[in-house]
């Protein structure tokens, strides 16, 4: 995967969980972390602050892989 499909993905889902990117891309979180992070260095990208969550209130996913990262225009 290049940073490209990353931001193709992005753009139009326009918000996403890191677990999404995950199952989508069938790559490690941390990996996609590293190519979220160029995106977020661009302003092209930015993290939910922390405490957002999925939209359910379930508690049974793994909190590190809930990060809510959003698409700026």
């Amino acid at each position: 995967m290049i940073l490209s499909e990353l931001r193709n993905y992005l753009q139009d889902k326009r918000r996403v969980t890191l677990n999404d990117l995950v199952l989508h891309f069938h790559v490690d979180a941390n990996a996609l972390r590293g190519m979220l992070g160029k995106w977020i260095s661009k302003g092209k990208v930015r993290i939910s602050p922390a405490g957002s969550n999925c939209g359910s209130s379930c508690c049974k996913c793994d909190p590190l892989l809930t990060e809510i990262y959003e698409w700026v225009d």
